[in-house]
C-alpha cells in the first residue's frame, strides 16, 4: 500500500533521502531484475568468486542466459558469505536487513536459520516487491519488509541478534547509523556489512570512485570512516575481510553480458588501481 505524503515525510526526511528514494522507486534495471528471475531471489548487490569459463563457450543462442545465471550465482554466493558471518543464530532470534532492496538476502537468512527477519528501506516500491516475494514463497509470517528509515527505524531496542547492510551504507551518515544499530542489537549481537569504500592511503575519492558516486546518487565513505564510527558506538570488529580480488571476476563477466550498464569500467578501474576496496566487516556490540 502506498503511504500518504504525510506518512512518507516521516520516513524520508531530507531532500537527499528523497532523491535516493525516488531513484530506487523508479529503478527497474535488468541487471537486478533478470538475475532475480533465475530463482526468485532478487538482490541489489554484486558478486564474488570466479566464474565458470564454459558459460562463454557454449551455443551462442543460449550464451546470454548462461551468463545471467552465472552472475546470479555469484551474487547469491556473496549473500551467503555475509550470512556466514552473522554467527550462531537460533530460530527464536530476530534479524534486521537494513536497506533491504527487493529482499533476496532476507529470504536467504530465513532459509538458513528459520528465524524472524525484518527488512527496512526508504523505497516504497522495493518494500512492496520484497513483501510480495515473501508471500509468494510462503514465508511472510517470518519475513517482513517495512517502509522505514534505517537511521531511525522505530523498531524495539535490544530486539535483534544480528543486523546487516549489504552495499547500502554509502547513503547515510555512519555515526548516526551505527548509533541506531547499537540501540537495536542485544549485548553481544553481531553487525555485518559488505561495502565499497575508498582507500585512505591513496587519498580522497579517485576519478573512478567519483563516477560510481554519481551513477548511484551515493556518497562512498573512506575505509577509516567505518572503523571510527563503529568504535564510537561500541561495535567492535571481529572479522575484516578484503573481498576486492574476489569481486573483480564478477565485474569482468558482467562487462561481457547484455546487462552491462557502463559502470563496469569505473568499478574495475577503481578496484585494480586500489583506490577502492570491497570489504566485509563483522562487529560485535559490547
Amino acid at each position: 500500500m502506498t503511504m500518504t505524503p504525510e506518512a512518507s515525510s516521516r520516513v524520508v526526511r531530507t531532500a537527499y533521502q528523497q532523491a535516493v528514494a525516488e531513484y530506487w522507486n523508479k529503478e527497474k534495471d535488468p541487471v537486478n531484475l533478470r538475475l532475480g528471475d533465475v530463482d526468485g531471489l532478487y538482490h541489489h548487490h554484486y558478486g564474488i568468486g570466479d566464474w565458470d569459463p564454459s558459460v562463454l563457450e557454449g551455443p551462442e543462442e543460449t550464451r546470454d542466459e548462461r551468463v545471467i545465471e552465472e552472475l546470479h550465482r555469484l551474487e547469491s554466493a556473496q549473500a551467503d558469505v555475509l550470512i556466514d558471518h552473522l554467527g550462531p543464530i537460533a530460530p527464536g532470534h530476530r534479524l534486521l536487513d537494513a536497506g533491504c532492496g527487493r529482499g533476496g538476502t532476507s529470504i536467504m537468512a530465513n532459509q538458513r536459520f528459520g528465524c524472524q527477519v525484518d527488512g527496512v528501506s526508504i523505497s516504497e516500491s522495493q518494500v512492496e516487491f520484497a513483501n510480495a516475494q515473501a508471500r509468494k514463497r510462503g514465508v511472510d509470517a517470518k519475513v517482513a519488509h517495512h517502509f522505514r528509515n534505517m537511521l531511525d527505524t522505530g523498531l524495539p531496542s535490544g530486539a535483534f541478534h544480528g543486523i546487516w547492510n549489504n552495499e547500502s551504507t554509502m547513503y547515510v551518515d555512519l555515526f548516526a547509523l551505527f548509533s541506531e544499530y547499537a540501540r537495536l542489537l542485544v549485548h553481544g549481537g553481531r553487525y555485518v556489512c559488505i561495502t565499497g569504500c575508498y582507500n585512505d592511503v591513496t587519498g580522497g575519492r579517485s576519478k573512478a570512485v567519483s563516477r560510481i558516486d554519481e551513477h548511484y546518487t551515493c556518497n562512498i565513505h573512506s575505509r577509516s570512516a567505518y572503523f571510527k564510527a563503529l568504535a564510537a558506538n561500541g561495535l567492535v570488529p571481529i572479522n575484516v575481510v578484503d573481498l576486492t580480488a574476489a569481486t573483480i571476476p564478477y565485474w569482468e563477466l558482467r562487462a561481457k553480458s547484455s546487462l552491462a550498464t557502463g559502470i563496469e569500467e569505473p568499478f574495475l578501474t577503481a578496484y585494480r588501481e586500489r583506490s577502492f576496496h570491497y570489504l566485509l566487516i563483522a562487529a560485535d556490540r559490547i
